[in-house]
């Protein structure tokens, strides 16, 4: 009897035990899928990076959404940023990535968002980008780059190919005629194996790496310039811009446009999302880009995710560069916009 009583007293004592609970998050995330917003077409380094990381978020995510990558071109990105800014649901489904060089739009080409505001969620890498001309062109070198006309491509004001080749051509005089209008890296790529282009500016080194190893085990390109927070191993007989900086304004604008470099790869959500999706978003980011499949999948695409997580930018150091940029003092933010306007 004292045996039938105790099962008795534990099966009471069960069945008045609360069920776990899921949390917000996963009850608001089970059975929906998250839209991966790209602001560039398909096959360049920004649709990679974005499609790579989209394969792994959602199982570190609570209720283990799908998250569905959709190309947003346009201006460079700046249509994908205005619509996760201003138009986007601010309830975390949806999330994106564009051209980091927009988060300085706000400090040189009056765009009307405020950088600080989007939900960082980290970075993927740190890069390095390069001005290149193909093997076919007459400039080969830096001193070349300076003293010979040279057509690049770009693809709108606030791309990353157009602000590169306006800074050179600005900033240190580079005889550089500026081709934009171009829809993404890969209609640039092709431009120059046309011949319609002499190569390009702003281009990361990784995305060459991954979409065209034929380039480089071939040497059809010559790269004149690496622009970055250090040289890349791949490069360590071509000057990095600090190197060929010859005063004090230079490197006080260098200093602002390195900024975005910083950012690397940087993927956002809009501002204001409920402070619990913000905390499980920027947890799954991390971890998807720790997982190791994560680093095995890039490294086959050739992406720069060998030093993931050590190079992982987490949204507090976004955030902490962003609020120093907009520190930056009035007279040198109107001298770097004049170095990138035509």
């Amino acid at each position: 009897m004292r045996v039938v009583a105790l099962i008795t007293i534990a099966f009471l004592l069960s069945a008045r035990a609360p069920a776990a609970q899921s949390s917000p998050a996963e009850d608001f995330y089970r059975g929906h899928s998250i839209s991966m917003i790209i602001g560039f077409g398909v096959g360049g380094g920004y649709d990679l990076y974005s499609r790579l990381i989209s394969r792994f978020m959602g199982k570190y995510l609570p209720g283990n959404p799908a998250i569905i990558p959709q190309n947003m071109t346009g201006a460079g990105s700046l249509r994908a940023v205005n619509y996760l800014y201003s138009v986007a649901p601010k309830d975390g489904s949806v999330i994106g990535t564009f051209s980091r060089t927009l988060v300085l739009a706000p400090l040189l080409n009056a765009a009307d968002f405020d950088s600080r505001k989007f939900t960082w969620l980290g970075s993927v890498a740190q890069d390095v980008v390069v001005c290149f001309t193909s093997h076919a062109s007459p400039i080969r070198t830096w001193p070349d780059f300076l003293s010979t006309p040279s057509s690049l491509g770009g693809e709108g004001a606030t791309a990353e190919p157009d602000i590169y080749a306006l800074f050179m051509k600005n900033v240190f005089g580079a005889k550089v005629k500026l081709v934009s209008g171009y829809r993404g890296t890969n209609d640039i790529f092709l431009a120059i194996e046309r011949g319609e282009l002499d190569g390009a500016c702003g281009i990361s080194w990784g995305t060459i790496t991954s979409l065209h190893p034929d380039w480089i085990r071939d040497k059809k390109i010559n790269v004149i310039v690496q622009t970055g927070l250090r040289k890349h191993p791949d490069l360590a007989d071509v000057p990095i811009l600090t190197e060929v900086m010859s005063n004090q304004e230079q490197q006080q604008m260098i200093k602002l446009i390195l900024t975005p470099l910083a950012m690397s790869r940087p993927f956002a959500a809009p501002p204001d999302i409920p402070a619990d999706r913000k905390k499980a978003l920027i947890s799954a980011f991390e971890k998807a880009a720790s997982d190791p499949q994560f680093k095995r999948e890039g490294e086959q695409m050739k992406l720069d995710v060998d030093l993931v997580p050590v190079d992982l930018v987490p949204a507090g150091a976004i955030e902490k560069m962003l609020a120093e940029a907009y520190a930056t003092p009035q007279a040198i933010l109107a001298k770097t916009a004049n170095a990138i306007s035509r």
